[in-house]
């Protein structure tokens, strides 16, 4: 019954906050939407297996695009998403706070998979592109 008890508010944005907010949260919505496109889909929601049996076949590295500025475009989109909310309580800190956790835990274990799928060419992306903080400065002078 989280609605029903929503925690005490500890800030809720108005004017011109809420609208760069709420521009924030749709950009954020954009780059899911390009990051998830841009990569396998069917994949990326673990339904891969029901649209193609085959389970030997080898995955895609995709390191252009979002992913040339980031390994994990939605991670950040997401995270951006979730904490630039309007409105924020208790209740939904303590969820900004686990949904945060349980995405920087994810990446980590989603990089121990990769690098176990694509060895040194993840190794290589890895060493060039940040995992959910771009750096514009750096992608320029490469």
């Amino acid at each position: 019954m989280p609605a029903a008890f929503p925690g005490q508010t500890i800030y809720r944005l108005g004017g011109v906050w809420m609208v760069l907010a709420a521009a924030g949260q749709i950009g954020a919505l954009i780059v899911l939407l390009a990051g998830f496109l841009q990569t396998d889909p069917w994949h990326f929601i673990g339904l891969r297996q029901l649209t193609a049996p085959a389970a030997d076949e080898p995955g895609r590295l995709v390191v252009s695009g979002l992913y040339a500025w980031m390994r994990h475009p939605l991670y950040t989109a997401g995270l951006i998403f979730v904490w630039l909310t309007p409105w924020l309580t208790t209740s939904l800190l303590a969820l900004n706070l686990s949904i945060t956790a349980y995405i920087l835990i994810g990446s980590e274990l989603e990089e121990r998979r990769l690098i176990a799928e694509f060895g040194e060419d993840y190794r290589a992306y890895r060493r060039r592109v940040p995992r959910l903080v771009p750096t514009p400065w750096k992608h320029a002078a490469s």
